[in-house]
């Protein structure tokens, strides 16, 4: 047994000065405290926390200039606050940090759940039942998270309700003209072009997750069954489609380390529903109707993650990403661009 706060890891994150904070407020905390990054999470670095038999979970700022609003861990604590109890599993949250000088960035602690994240939405170790199952559990949950009604959750001011998708061009649009290191022929023409496809709104609000993969949740070991969706950083009140639509990207998406989608797979075979599938599914499940121009909803999706890919492009450049993967994951903005002319051409 170590008698020193270590962790098992290079990234920074001074245990000491956590310790001495989490001791007296943390129920059932007695160190030492050892600590490891887990592995992903472009955004805010996650580690999980051991003391003694106990294990948490903390999220924290990454280092360096950020952007503004970006990495807003604080948000993250609000919603999972909302949200632990209710029909959509989250992680409880347990303390939030926001004097930085405890370990140099704003943190929280939550719960630590004992599932298991499928990286990769092939599901290259599941058979052709759970495939299906697991995709359908996807599918229930971001049906009834976008059930819940905001306001009586207390997030009636969580974000603007209305013209979801026009503020959010504009917002990622100036996110990636604060973040761009090269020219993106493709990203200029959705920058134009998306805005003109943009539809009116529909009146149409909910608590958006805005990173919906597979990969934000946890299963159970021996079942579909979804025990957590994590990672909240990019959550807001907005439009349920988008959700979807960023979910649907996968099918997309090509074979690739960073961003492993299922373009090219024989998905009938494999047990995964296709696009059309997903969406009567969805439209099921929610007795949310598909809009005509499906297509928009696809390209904003890629345009979204392509100015977010930029992002983590900046903060490579910068030394500060959170990912070893960082460079390669910001690498991909002309790859998702380009899916996403594509997309708003079908």
């Amino acid at each position: 047994m170590t008698t020193a706060n270590t962790v098992v890891d290079p990234a920074t994150l001074p245990l000491d000065p956590l310790a001495a904070w989490l001791a007296p407020r943390l129920a059932g905390f007695q160190g030492p405290l050892r600590a490891r990054k887990f592995a992903g999470g472009q955004s805010n670095p996650t580690f999980l926390l051991e003391a003694g038999d106990r294990r948490w979970v903390l999220r924290r700022k990454p280092a360096g200039r950020l952007l503004p609003s970006a990495h807003a861990v604080d948000r993250e604590f609000r919603v999972l606050q909302a949200l632990h109890g209710g029909p959509v599993p989250v992680a409880r949250p347990l303390l939030l940090c926001e004097d930085t000088a405890v370990i140099g960035a704003m943190f929280y602690v939550m719960a630590y759940v004992d599932g298991v994240v499928h990286w990769d939405p092939s599901l290259p170790d599941a058979t052709p039942q759970r495939r299906a199952d697991i995709h359908d559990a996807v599918l229930r949950t971001l049906a009834a998270l976008h059930a819940l009604d905001p306001a009586a959750l207390g997030l009636g001011d969580y974000g603007k309700p209305g013209n979801y998708f026009a503020r959010q061009l504009a917002r990622w649009s100036d996110q990636y003209r604060a973040s761009e290191t090269q020219p993106i022929p493709a990203m200029e023409t959705l920058i134009a072009e998306l805005p003109r496809r943009c539809p009116a709104d529909d009146g149409a609000v909910a608590l958006v997750h805005g990173d919906f993969r597979v990969d934000n949740l946890l299963f159970a070991r021996d079942s579909a069954q979804v025990l957590a969706v994590v990672d909240w950083e990019l959550s807001t009140l907005g439009h349920p489609l988008a959700d979807l639509g960023y979910y649907c990207m996968a099918l997309r998406l090509p074979r690739n380390p960073a961003l492993p989608g299922l373009a090219g797979m024989d998905r009938a075979a494999l047990g995964i529903p296709d696009e059309a599938a997903m969406l009567a599914r969805y439209a099921e499940l929610s007795g949310r109707p598909i809009p005509a121009d499906w297509g928009f909803v696809l390209a904003f999706s890629f345009f979204r993650l392509a100015a977010i890919a930029q992002g983590v492009a900046r903060r490579a450049q910068q030394g500060n990403a959170s990912s070893t993967r960082a460079a390669e994951a910001g690498a991909m903005t002309a790859m998702l661009a380009t899916l996403g002319l594509k997309a708003l051409g079908d």
